[in-house]
């Protein structure tokens, strides 16, 4: 059985990736020219893809802040500095 933590984990990645996808159809509907990528969709495509790893990077370090607990041991004295 899937706890809480994982629940949210497949949630807020399986919508990033959705996020992703979408933009990607965006800039391919948006670029497209019979078929083929125009130049500038090439462009637009790279950085949907840069956006999607800093997206991603954003989500693990938010994720990794609001799903730790104390009692994990993952901070030395408790979280006290």
């Amino acid at each position: 059985m899937l706890d809480r933590e994982q629940i949210i984990e497949i949630v807020v990645s399986v919508g990033a990736v959705l996020l992703m996808l979408a933009a990607m159809v965006y800039v391919g509907s948006t670029y497209g020219i019979d078929s083929t990528l125009s130049s500038e969709g090439g462009w637009m495509l790279v950085w949907v893809i840069a956006g999607f790893i800093l997206l991603l990077t954003a989500v693990g370090i938010g994720l990794a802040y609001a799903l730790n607990e104390p009692e994990d041991g993952l901070e030395p004295n408790g979280g006290a500095f």
